[in-house]
């Protein structure tokens, strides 16, 4: 029944390919839910919201008119609004409306079109887009009277801000391009090793080379997260992965398939004991070697940073929609894109090392549409790919 909480249960799709009703009272909120908060107000924005924003779990965040220049990332605290923080450490403001630089190695704060009037038990969670990331783009939203980044509180009323830092590549962005994307949560859902590992045995949610039979029969590694380990091993002469180059021209977000990816990045191969190592500061696009299926029920996220498995952040974007590698939205394959940056000592990265552990979190119910090309998503079937906006290496 539609509310209460079933463990074990996957909810599917009906026989005309809707969304089942909703089978949880908590969770996260997919595609149809958000659709109705922005029908209810709990969702606004300064202009209208496109339905091309509403992701299968999640919506994207669009910049408004103009960014400001700080002198350093900040957040609010308890007892200040960032609007308040920004006449201490705001420097000049940019007009984004015809489209403006930001630099790389500079921090800015845009003000968003959208904003919040949440009721209690909901609560939000955001992260990059997965082009930010791959474009070493650091965006971290920031709400008032709050002491943490990319957490929306429950019940939260009021405006939304974006923090954006190029690492990389110095970009180019207008109103409405979008950086970043929310995810809504109702309430507090269970999340658990043993959920994952029943998970895990009814739907294969990472597979190696020997296939995804072998995958449901193996003990996956899972420990907050199941592992997932870097694919080092070359294959047909290509690269097994990317390095950004230092200096390179500036990149437009609004293009598509533009830049020659070699004036932006060099390819990388292991060296004779088959390692690279990672160079500090650098920043590598990689893949995982295990294929990573979403199923319809359930959306996941990289753990970002783990000192337990190196001195190097593995993800700055990290969220999967549902349906992402599910062999029935035509993604079958697809491997996590990882965007790896080292801290303080080189690191020598071998192949099949573990990088990361994928964590997982049901919704409330599947959403209408599943992630891959029949919503335009570019990043199914991937396997090493660098963001949108480069053409496919030659």
């Amino acid at each position: 029944m539609a509310g209460e909480e079933r463990e074990g249960v996957i909810p599917g799709l009906d026989e005309r390919g809707g969304a089942a009703p909703p089978a949880y009272s908590t969770g996260l909120l997919p595609a149809q839910e958000i659709r109705a908060l922005v029908r209810s107000r709990e969702v606004q924005a300064a202009c209208e919201i496109d339905e091309a924003q509403i992701q299968p779990a999640s919506l994207d965040l669009r910049l408004g008119d103009e960014a400001w220049r700080v002198r350093a990332s900040f957040l609010p605290g308890p007892e200040a609004t960032v609007a308040e923080r920004l006449v201490a450490l705001g420097m000049h403001r940019i007009s984004l409306g015809d489209g403006a630089v930001l630099e790389k190695g500079c921090v800015y704060i845009v003000p968003l079109l959208e904003s919040l009037a949440l009721k209690s038990r909901t609560s939000g969670m955001a992260n990059p887009k997965s082009s930010t990331g791959r474009l070493d783009v650091f965006t971290r939203l920031i709400t008032d009277r709050s002491g943490v980044f990319d957490q929306v509180a429950a019940g939260y009323k009021g405006p939304l801000y974006a923090e954006i830092s190029p690492r990389t590549f110095s970009i180019v962005v207008r109103r409405g391009s979008s950086v970043s994307q929310l995810r809504l949560r109702r309430g507090s859902p269970p999340a658990t090793d043993t959920a994952l590992r029943r998970l895990h045995r009814s739907v294969p949610l990472v597979a190696g080379d020997e296939g995804a039979d072998a995958a449901r029969r193996a003990d996956a590694d899972i420990d907050e997260g199941i592992a997932v380990t870097v694919d080092l091993a070359p294959r047909d002469g290509k690269p097994v992965g990317w390095r950004a180059r230092h200096h390179s021209g500036l990149i437009d977000l609004g293009l598509i398939g533009h830049y020659d990816p070699h004036e932006y990045w060099e390819p990388v191969t292991p060296d004779g004991q088959g390692c690279v190592v990672l160079n500090p500061g650098d920043f590598y696009i990689l893949a995982s070697r295990q294929a990573v299926t979403v199923p319809p029920d359930h959306a996941a996220e990289m753990r970002p940073y783990d000192t337990r498995v190196g001195e190097f952040r593995v993800h700055y974007a990290g969220f999967f929609d549902p349906g992402f590698g599910f062999a029935a939205a035509g993604g079958e394959g697809s491997r996590a894109v990882l965007e790896i940056r080292s801290f303080e000592v080189p690191f020598a990265l071998r192949h099949d090392q573990l990088v990361g552990r994928l964590v997982y979190e049901r919704l409330t119910a599947p959403p209408e549409r599943l992630y891959g090309s029949g919503i335009g998503s570019s990043y199914q079937r991937q396997g090493l790919q660098l963001a949108k906006q480069f053409r496919r290496p030659s």
